[in-house]
């Protein structure tokens, strides 16, 4: 058999040899065993039931989501074949005439893999016509969507299994390029082959690179940034909603981007189009929704760009693994803010009380990811299962600048100890409240708080407590139950930690604090001058001038403007509007200074300036700042604006603020004598006049709880505009 199937492979496909498990795969479709097929993108996996069904008798039955995906399947095994119709698919974008055409190519044995989504597979008359079929095995691509854990489940998924026994009883190969452990079990639980052979490929790609950036309001201008250094290389950037695909492909192309949009909400003849484009290279940017990239085979995609952090760790998996798939370079970017998690944990609310359990497990390994300090491989292969052992894998952003090690074998101690008294029955949210001292009705109702170990761990912080919990699950200290919603448990190795402690040493996390991502439209992604001695010279002179007109310095320009300046040495008033943050106004009434200081510099130091890069914006985005500030001009409530434009009110106050921090000036005393205290107003106003930072936090802390978060906002927006503008 094994010369037969190396034959079979050469005859069939043109390879003289298999990669990694596909032979021994093979091998068991054609000996009519279940089989499950764990294996990463670019691993082959197609070619696992594509060559034993042109090897068996009879017409292999593959079950798929996605129509483009069938598509392409078809098209490439057409390609390896003579014959046209040794692969055919049914669904709902066939005509009568065409679903009858493949039907007689099916009859008549020609066909030897028939594709078909699952929602055709429940038609009456499909089920009547495929027991007349020939069957010699099911395959179930995609078969992570089983799951209500998989980062894409789909319901109709589920009724797999009494459909295969009401067509007719073959083996099943079930297949997946992403799944845990939890996954794994439901796939199995589900398609009723528990006794299936297993085939797990290592998860590792050792050519992708991956790397979380902090998510400032410059995002737009990092990507461009990016993008652009990467000149004709194609790349997928990721965004949550369908909306920002349609603004940010805008955006791309007004800066001379070839890019297209991908989304479910477009129709399948352009959304089809577009792809042809992508994968004919006639466009160098995909902008899409998770609806993107599902089988698609493209070998050479260069960078997957996460505009928003995924709602899950396997869903970020599978999308960065669409990149490098022919084994060349791949660089995986994210852009992470931790509100942005937030938001994603609102949309749960609504939802089944056990969905919204899942969704927020999910959240919080994602987090989890985006904030380590340690090597991403590990605690990505960790989260599936499996152990990678090198301390640096020279290919991710925390392994390329390694973090401070600190002792925390005491903490690990506590840690045990609350679990083991607690049971193992909580999780480790749950855990780190309970060590942080936080009297949540949970535990208050637990009566929990009255425990020694509660607040024991008040000094470490939540960062420290999340940090120990989680590297002492790759450490192998802790597990969690899958099964139990994530429930931590000690294991033996953990036990023997507490009878006998060793060393254990464990990094800080990143902070990706609130303030710093996404408070104002200039918090700044984390950036820093290039040139610190420059930096250091203009935030000399704009104390100077801060002291000169009794305004505090944030008012003249914010902290991210200055680094800007002291990376891209704007030498002219039109080099400084190209600032973030640096509209006409505030380019005329401060600028002059700073350009005359910026020009010395360049010239003394005989600088090369880089050539600037202004992010242009699409038309709608300044249309929507003219009408607001439009609306403000004709005194219309702000809330009333937030509604006619469907926006949020905090998303209008983030509009406003960016309007403001560019250096237009508006008035919103109408909306402010009518909405809040006088004595309010006049406390926050005064706050701001002293104080030496614009942050909302602080203000928040400095102020107190009687002040609402939107009251300080609101008069953060008119004291700038007063002051500043």
């Amino acid at each position: 058999m094994k010369q037969d199937i190396t034959e079979a492979l050469k005859f069939h496909f043109g390879f003289d040899k298999f990669k990694g498990n596909q032979k021994a795969i093979v091998e068991s479709v054609l000996l009519g065993k279940d089989t499950l097929v764990l294996m990463p993108t670019g691993g082959g996996k197609s070619l696992c039931y594509q060559l034993p069904s042109l090897m068996m008798e009879g017409t292999a039955l593959v079950i798929s989501p996605l129509i483009a995906l069938m598509k392409n399947q078809v098209d490439s095994m057409r390609n390896f074949s003579e014959e046209d119709g040794v692969a055919h698919f049914i669904n709902s974008s066939l005509n009568r005439a065409a679903i009858d055409s493949v039907k007689q190519d099916i009859l008549s044995g020609r066909t030897k893999l028939l594709y078909v989504a699952p929602e055709s597979l429940t038609k009456e008359e499909n089920i009547e016509f495929l027991r007349q079929v020939k069957i010699s095995f099911y395959a179930v691509d995609e078969a992570h969507c089983i799951s209500e854990w998989g980062h894409d489940f789909r319901p109709e998924y589920r009724r797999i299994r009494p459909l295969i026994n009401e067509i007719g009883k073959q083996p099943v190969i079930a297949l997946t390029a992403t799944a845990t452990p939890k996954v794994q079990h439901d796939i199995q639980k589900n398609l009723g082959m528990m006794d299936a052979t297993v085939f797990k490929s290592s998860f590792n790609r050792p050519n992708l690179y991956y790397e979380i950036r902090p998510k400032g309001n410059d995002i737009d201008r990092e990507i461009i940034k990016y993008i652009k250094t990467h000149d004709g290389k194609s790349g997928i950037v990721y965004c949550l909603s369908r909306k920002k695909v349609e603004e940010f492909t805008g955006i791309l192309c007004a800066n001379g981007i070839k890019a297209l949009p991908y989304h479910a909400g477009m129709d399948s003849q352009t959304r089809s189009s577009n792809q042809d484009a992508f994968l004919m290279e006639e466009t160098d940017v995909i902008v899409a929704t998770i609806a993107f990239g599902m089988g698609i085979d493209k070998p050479d995609v260069r960078y997957v760009i996460h505009y928003d952090i995924p709602k899950s760790l396997e869903g970020y998996y599978q999308e960065t693994g669409r990149s490098g798939r022919d084994g060349g370079e791949g660089r995986c970017i994210a852009f992470y803010a931790s509100k942005d998690l937030q938001k994603l944990e609102k949309f749960l609310q609504g939802k089944p009380v056990v969905e919204q359990e899942i969704g927020r497990q999910l959240l919080l390994e994602t987090a989890a990811y985006a904030e380590t300090a340690v090597c991403r491989r590990k605690v990505l292969l960790h989260y599936f299962g499996e152990e990678y052992t090198e301390d640096n894998c020279g290919s991710c952003d925390n392994c390329l600048n390694p973090k401070v090690l600190i002792e925390a074998e005491e903490l690990l101690h506590t840690v045990l100890e609350a679990i083991e008294t607690l049971k193992e029955k909580y999780r480790t949210d749950y855990m780190v409240n309970l060590l942080m001292g936080f009297e949540t009705s949970e535990i208050v109702s637990y009566r929990h708080n009255e425990l020694e170990f509660f607040g024991v761990g008040q000094e470490e912080g939540e960062r420290i407590w999340n940090a120990v919990i989680r590297q002492a699950q790759i450490a192998g200290y802790l597990a969690k139950d899958i099964e139990n919603y994530g429930l931590l448990k000690i294991t033996p190795k953990g036990k023997l930690f507490m009878k006998k402690p060793v060393s254990f040493k464990i990094v800080k996390d990143n902070e990706f604090d609130e303030d710093e991502t996404h408070e104002t439209p200039l918090r700044g992604g984390g950036s820093c001058a290039v040139d610190p001695a420059l930096y250091s010279i203009i935030k000399d002179l704009r104390k100077k001038l801060s002291k000169q007109l009794e305004v505090p310095p944030f008012v003249i320009f914010q902290d991210p403007s200055l680094e800007a300046m002291a990376t891209t040495y704007p030498v002219t008033l039109e080099d400084l509007q190209n600032i973030p943050g640096v509209g006409v106004g505030k380019a005329k009434r401060y600028g002059s200074e700073f350009i005359a200081i910026i020009r010395k510099y360049v010239e003394e130091n005989e600088i090369e300036r880089p050539d600037d890069m202004r992010v242009r914006t699409v038309a709608n985005k300044s249309k929507l700042k003219v009408w607001i500030v439009q609306s403000i001009d004709r005194k219309i409530a702000l809330d009333d604006i937030a509604i006619s434009k469907g926006l949020e009110f905090d998303e209008l106050l983030n509009e406003i603020e960016a309007i403001v921090y560019s250096g237009t000036r508006i008035n919103i005393d109408y909306f402010i004598n009518e909405a809040m205290d006088e004595d309010h107003i006049q406390d926050i106003y005064a706050y701001f006049k002293e104080s030496e930072t614009d942050g909302l936090e602080e203000a928040i802390k400095e102020l107190g709880s009687d002040y609402t978060e939107e009251e300080i906002r609101l008069i953060r927006i008119k004291f700038l505009s007063e002051l500043a503008n």
